[in-house]
């Protein structure tokens, strides 16, 4: 995934994502899942942006370094870890079993609605 190029900024059509139930308001920084509403962070709103842009796709915790951090250095990744456990107990029912944010050992995390797909990284 990381020779392919990510996007910096969503377009104005690209303000509001969703996926499932998940309706983020990048230019708001505001997230709605279900009947709740958070105020994200910038970057909260940011990892989740660019989860959201990816969808159905595994990227590298250095894909989410590049683009929510704007670096390369990946010997101290714990924010990340931290970030993805924020996010996750806002968009999961059980953040402990994800369904919409996974991790996958070894490779990074996967974003997505599953409806019964298994993740993959294409």
């Amino acid at each position: 995934m990381s020779e392919k190029k990510f996007r910096k900024a969503p377009s104005k059509q690209e303000d509001n994502l969703v996926c499932g139930d998940i309706s983020l308001d990048v230019k708001r920084r505001t997230l709605v899942k279900g009947a709740k509403t958070y105020q994200l962070t910038p970057k909260e709103c940011r990892l989740l942006e660019v989860l959201m842009l990816h969808t159905g796709q595994i990227l590298s915790r250095k894909d989410l370094m590049l683009q929510v951090w704007e670096t390369d250095y990946l010997d101290d990744t714990r924010t990340l870890d931290v970030h993805i456990h924020w996010v996750r107990k806002k968009i999961e029912k059980d953040p402990k079993h994800p369904e919409y944010l996974r991790t996958m050992r070894g490779v990074g995390y996967w974003f997505g609605n599953q409806n019964g797909k298994e993740p993959s990284n294409e």
